[in-house]
């Protein structure tokens, strides 16, 4: 039961850290915080920088006041001036730092620690201020050192000696560091009050897909009822919008299954219904005469037919509908493959008094699905046929262009009313259900021919005039799309 406990909250915490409100917390919170921590380093050196230029600038300032005094004084002839020495050690404790001064022999005349009075100094910094280069640097961390030149009481201003001077930083180091901890407050202050704001943002920012989510869970649930409504931005609102598009044809799906299932159960039913009056009109007569027998018996085999047929096609619709076939395609003589196709109709347009004409503007080849297209044409002449008037005509055209062939079907049948041509395609649907019976078909036939050529990645069209006759359009690439 721990052990289960434990998964179950390993399980929660993952599901936590990879969701998109985690991330946007996230994101919010280094955009609020990295910033501040840019801005505050920043600031620090800054104020660093600063700190050792006053502090460099005001001892070399003191120091060329003392270079310019010792240079009138003599100084490094006689050290023995206690105001000079005075002026020098008060100088070195006022910065709490150290100060040399060397003369031209590179003799450390004063040492105000008196440390290493009489030695000599050839440091890189004293060699360069003889030369007249003045010198400031940041030396161990601890200390600003410079140096400032002596120059002689001359007009020549021969530089005569040297001041090395340092300064300790320790007090500086001490104001950076309480700056430091008072950023660090406030930057940790900060960082609460902006992962709390990137909480409540994050949430925010979710809501609308939480809201979805649920919807759709309610969806899948089975609650078709209602429609998505979320406008808190121009993003979601759109998702919306389109979600709500494809809930509608969901929606239509489902009421076309559930009608199809009801034409199905009914077109199934009513053969079977017919058999079983007629099994049991035989069961109740007794001592029939084989003439009532045969005439029944050839009705129920006609029913049987029937069943069949609705069957086949059912069967039929759903191969040509499932995605997952792969097509047998090849390269195909349009021509020679439609003139197959009519010569197989032909016997029963000659036996209706149906004039039948081919017409090929030119040859076509093409990659398609021979049995697939071999059905669609089939149903479209067959009906052709099928709905026409006596001694009609039923026309077949070929053409094609550098993309596409197309197939024209026209006869001078019955026509289909306007009404009707959104629907002849839906399965079972019948323009006129009190002929259906007597001219045959299960309804599935325009069904199955929109599918074949929607699988081809073609289009079908139709126009029809009552009592005047229908085109059908039908146009299918050369080449065959995957």
């Amino acid at each position: 039961m721990l052990r289960q406990t434990i998964k179950e909250r390993v399980s929660l915490n993952s599901k936590f850290f990879k969701s998109l409100n985690f991330r946007i917390m996230v994101i919010l919170f280094l955009v609020g915080t990295i910033p501040a921590v840019i801005l505050s380093a920043a600031f620090l050196s800054a104020y660093r920088d600063q700190s050792l230029a006053r502090l460099g600038s005001d001892v070399t300032n003191q120091c060329q006041i003392l270079a310019t005094q010792i240079g009138s004084a003599n100084y490094l002839d006689d050290p023995s001036n206690e105001t000079l020495t005075g002026e020098l050690m008060q100088l070195a404790t006022l910065y709490d730092g150290r100060i040399l001064i060397i003369d031209q022999n590179f003799q450390i005349l004063v040492d105000t620690y008196a440390l290493e009075e009489g030695r000599t100094m050839l440091a890189e910094e004293v060699i360069k201020c003889f030369k007249g280069e003045s010198t400031s640097h940041y030396v161990s961390g601890r200390f600003i050192e410079m140096t400032v030149p002596v120059t002689g009481s001359g007009e020549d201003k021969t530089i005569i000696g040297v001041i090395l001077a340092s300064a300790s930083t320790d007090s500086m180091n001490a104001r950076l560091e309480d700056l430091r901890n008072f950023a660090d407050i406030w930057l940790a202050v900060g960082s609460i009050c902006v992962m709390a704001l990137a909480f409540l943002l994050s949430n925010w920012l979710v809501k609308p897909l939480r809201h979805m989510n649920k919807f759709i869970g309610d969806l899948v649930e089975g609650a078709l009822d209602g429609d998505l409504d979320i406008h808190d931005c121009t993003e979601t609102e759109n998702i919306s919008n389109t979600f709500n598009s494809l809930l509608a044809k969901l929606r239509l799906m489902e009421e076309s299954r559930q009608e199809f299932v009801s034409n199905v159960s009914h077109e199934l039913k009513t053969p079977l219904a017919s058999m079983k009056v007629l099994a049991d009109s035989l069961l109740v007569q007794e001592g029939a005469p084989v003439e009532l027998y045969q005439e029944f018996m050839q009705d129920i085999a006609e029913e049987i037919d029937r069943e069949n047929t609705i069957i086949s096609d059912l069967l039929t619709l759903v191969k040509t509908d499932r995605k997952v076939t792969k097509p047998n395609v090849e390269v195909t003589n349009v021509n020679e493959f439609l003139e197959q196709i009519l010569k197989r109709l032909r016997p029963i347009a000659e036996k209706a008094n149906i004039e039948m004409v081919f017409e090929s503007n030119r040859s076509v080849s093409a990659e398609i699905d021979v049995t697939r297209l071999s059905l669609a044409f089939s149903n479209l002449v067959e009906n052709a046929i099928k709905y026409n008037h006596e001694n009609g005509w039923v026309r077949v055209s070929l053409d094609a262009d550098h993309k596409f062939f197309y197939v024209k079907v026209s006869d001078s049948g019955m026509g289909i009313p306007e009404e009707a041509l959104d629907y002849i395609f839906e399965r079972f649907y019948r323009v006129d259900k009190s002929h259906s019976r007597e001219i045959g078909g299960t309804g599935l036939g325009l069904a199955i021919t929109r599918s074949a050529v929607v699988a081809h990645r073609g289009a079908i069209r139709v126009q029809s005039t009552v009592e005047e006759g229908t085109v059908f359009t039908v146009r299918i690439p050369l080449r065959y799309i995957t």
